[in-house]
């Protein structure tokens, strides 16, 4: 099979520093932590003392300055292990990045170095009730108040919500002016006003929490603003790719692992006389599958190298992410009806798969949002021939 080439050195011996640690850290309480709906936060504090959380901060915000693929090592080893309960993706990739592309170098120092350290942990306040994908459409309000801003309303799907100690929030400060009216604000966990719903119960994902936020008159100086007044549906723009590539990087190593364990299960079941994976049917699957999973790997490692040279644009990422997530929810269905019976069982990883796959079709945009974006560059470029 066509070989991974991304990699150097010192990222496999990363890889297999975060592989023991996976192992050893969370896989034997995974399971204790889906049932409690939550991760503790001690194991944020190990993490960051082995060097897992926000790998490319630069060393005078507390980081190691490393290269992207040190997160994606990080992104793909928890995948890997079935570890969906760990909200690392969305602090490292989601909430350090906008502090470290957008913030102060006031908001920088204060944030990030204890976000590398997990002494603090990172969320992203978007989504509203009545507001996903359009995000231009969110009522959250931040009116100015004397020299503070005084922000209402509330927040839904929150990952991380229950824990975070920063969030990256989302709000109008101009109901009039559409996407020209959305700020962004820090938003620290201890500020008065800011109060936690309940952990709301997923289909899948259990061991991380997911919650509802409300801000009732919260307060917050301009210096919590991050970037500009009027600018923060521009900002978010600028990270959507990111986004879609972190889901697709999950969605490719899923279905990875999700065909191994099956090829692993059919050798060793026997039925009729021979074992599973002798039978034709199982081998046809299983080998589209397998070729769907390769494509879907060198797509995602090419949108990796074009994030790094800093040319992965939209549609590419759209692209990735469709692909890559519709083949991870295929992958989990097709891998459990292999295992019959016993796929149908919590206790079989596959089972948690299934359940965990569907959100990354909704997840960073939803399908049809992504093809709504690939079509409309097609008709740009029909245009353009025209």
């Amino acid at each position: 099979m066509i070989e991974r080439n991304l990699f150097r050195e010192e990222h496999e011996m990363f890889r297999q520093s975060v592989r023991r640690f996976v192992e050893k850290e969370i896989v034997p309480y995974h399971a204790q932590w889906e049932k409690d709906g939550i991760v503790p936060r001690e194991l944020w504090l190990k993490a960051g003392a082995q060097g897992m959380l926000c790998c490319t901060v630069p060393e005078e915000y507390g980081g190691l300055g490393l290269d992207y693929l040190f997160d994606v090592v990080v992104f793909e080893e928890l995948w890997r292990a079935g570890a969906s309960g760990p909200g690392f993706l969305i602090h490292t990739d989601l909430v350090a990045t906008y502090i470290l592309s957008f913030g102060s170098e006031a908001q920088k120092k204060k944030f990030l170095p204890k976000m590398v350290s997990g002494e603090w942990i990172g969320s992203l306040g978007m989504t509203e009730p009545h507001a996903g994908s359009d995000l231009k459409a969110i009522r959250t309000k931040a009116v100015r108040d004397g020299n503070e801003f005084l922000i209402n309303g509330q927040k839904v799907f929150i990952s991380n919500g229950q824990l975070c100690d920063v969030l990256v929030l989302a709000t109008k400060t101009d109901s009039e002016a559409g996407a020209k009216g959305v700020t962004l604000f820090l938003v620290e966990g201890d500020r008065p006003g800011f109060r936690r719903g309940k952990n709301l119960e997923k289909l899948g994902m259990h061991a991380q929490d997911t919650s509802e936020l409300f801000f009732d008159n919260m307060r917050l100086p301009p210096e919590n603003m991050l970037g500009e007044e009027g600018k923060g549906f521009a900002l978010m723009m600028t990270k959507l790719s990111q986004e879609r590539l972190a889901q697709a990087i999950r969605s490719a190593t899923v279905a990875e692992t999700v065909i191994e364990w099956t090829v692993d299960y059919t050798m060793n079941r026997q039925a009729f006389g021979k074992s599973l994976f002798d039978q034709q049917n199982t081998q046809f699957k299983l080998a589209e599958l397998k070729a769907q999973a390769v494509s879907a790997r060198v797509l995602t490692d090419k949108c990796i190298e074009l994030f790094m040279e800093g040319r992965l644009d939209p549609v590419d990422a759209a692209v990735a992410k469709m692909l890559t997530t519709e083949l991870h929810c295929r992958a989990a269905d097709e891998c459990l009806q292999l295992f019959g019976g016993w796929g149908y069982m919590w206790e079989m990883p596959i089972a948690r798969a299934y359940a965990d796959a569907r959100i990354t079709k909704i997840a960073g945009g939803s399908i049809e949002i992504m093809k709504l974006i690939i079509a409309r560059q097609m008709a740009q470029d029909a245009r353009t021939r025209i």
